[in-house]
This record gives C-alpha cells, sequence and structure tokens, in this order.
C-alpha cells in the first residue's frame, strides 16, 4: 500500500514540477521487503507454484523421499543466501541512498531476513516429512 502511495505520490508531484526524489529511493526499499517477505509467506504457506509432473504416480513413499531431498537442497540454498547476503550487507553498510541518509544495507537485509525466515518454514517441513515418513509406513505395514 505504502510502496503505490509513494510512487503514486512521486508522479503527482513531478507533474506539478515538485521532485521528492525521496519517494522513489523509499519505494525501493518497500519494494525489497514486500518481495522477499511475500516470497516467505508464500513458501510457508504452501503456495509457491509446484511441478508435480515426475513425482505424481510415484509411489507415497518415494514421494515423500524425494520431497524430502528437495527440502535439504532448498535448505543448503538458503544457507548459502544468508551467508553471502549478510557479507553483501556488511560490505553495503557505507553506501547510502541517493536521496535518504540511511544505508543501503537495509534494502539487502531484507533477502538474509525471508531467507532466515524461509529456513525456519523448511526447518517445519523437513519435520513434518520425516513425521510422515512413519504414517506412509504404518500405511504399508497395515496393507
Amino acid at each position: 500500500m505504502f510502496l503505490v502511495f509513494f510512487v503514486f505520490l512521486s508522479a503527482i508531484l513531478r507533474f506539478f514540477r515538485v521532485s521528492m526524489a525521496w519517494n522513489i529511493d523509499m519505494a525501493l526499499l518497500l519494494l525489497a521487503w514486500t518481495a522477499f517477505l511475500g516470497a516467505d509467506i508464500a513458501w510457508r504457506s504452501g503456495q509457491l507454484v509446484g511441478v508435480d509432473i515426475v513425482t505424481r504416480n510415484l509411489p507415497r513413499g518415494l514421494q515423500k523421499v524425494i520431497q524430502f531431498v528437495v527440502y535439504c537442497i532448498i535448505g543448503c540454498a538458503l544457507v548459502i543466501i544468508i551467508i553471502y547476503g549478510i557479507r553483501l550487507s556488511w560490505t553495503e553498510r557505507l553506501r547510502k541512498f541517493q536521496s535518504l541518509p540511511i544505508p543501503y544495507s537495509l534494502v539487502t537485509l531484507s533477502l538474509v531476513t525471508a531467507a532466515c525466515s524461509m529456513l525456519l518454514s523448511t526447518f517445519i517441513k523437513i519435520r513434518r516429512c520425516i513425521l510422515s515418513f512413519r504414517e506412509v509406513k504404518q500405511e504399508e505395514a497395515a496393507k
């Protein structure tokens, strides 16, 4: 909401020849935080697009194994993103926005924050996946 407001306000004021350059920088900051935290919310709630053409016809136990492996790969990727995101944030700490007196590292910290939250969500998904292995074994034993 604020993102749209800042860009719209900047366009209106530009029409009247009033420059508010800080609006664009604020919109950039809000866009980064909105995008990365939105990705985290989508990941946590299972709303990301998935392709299950390969796995949908496999046995349920094998589906769970593949799901576990994919979650582990995602977790490793998120750890790498966190490590390099922290390094990037540290590097960008002295760089300032063009029109705001705040460090540019606030933008790069949005990636680190969202990746940490996504890593936590991934650990929760891995735990659920491991617990569901027991259910699959119990179902197979009942047959």
